[in-house]
């Protein structure tokens, strides 16, 4: 995971060199992001809250209602990552698939854009 919408923001800037477009639709999801998943977490909030927690049973129906829930943040957060991968140039693509390998992670797949076309006039 990227992490977009948490606190590395400008860790993303840097190690991936983002231009300014980028920059702009980095902070317009994570805006999205961290609005969608406040939704979430005052879900998980209100069930912590309120569900029934004295019995065996009803912490297993907790457990299983709190993994749905943070299944949607995980999966928002996913499909956020996948759209500022989908900006992201070969070169930083290719940065971020490196990345990946130093830290045993599996990268998304998604197809970045590539380079401008330039005249060279």
């Amino acid at each position: 995971m990227l992490g977009l919408g948490g606190s590395s923001a400008e860790t993303i800037i840097q190690v991936f060199q983002l231009n300014e477009e980028q920059i702009l639709k980095m902070n317009e999801w994570t805006a999205e992001l961290k609005l969608t998943n406040k939704v979430y977490q005052e879900e998980i909030t209100q069930l912590f809250d309120t569900h029934p927690q004295s019995k065996t049973e009803d912490l297993e129906a907790l457990a299983t209602k709190y993994k749905v829930l943070k299944d949607k943040v995980l999966a928002n957060t996913r499909e956020y990552d996948k759209r500022l991968l989908k900006l992201f140039n070969p070169k930083q693509y290719d940065r971020y698939l490196e990345l990946c390998a130093t830290a045993n992670r599996i990268p998304y797949q998604v197809v970045p854009r590539p380079y401008p076309f330039r005249n060279p006039e």
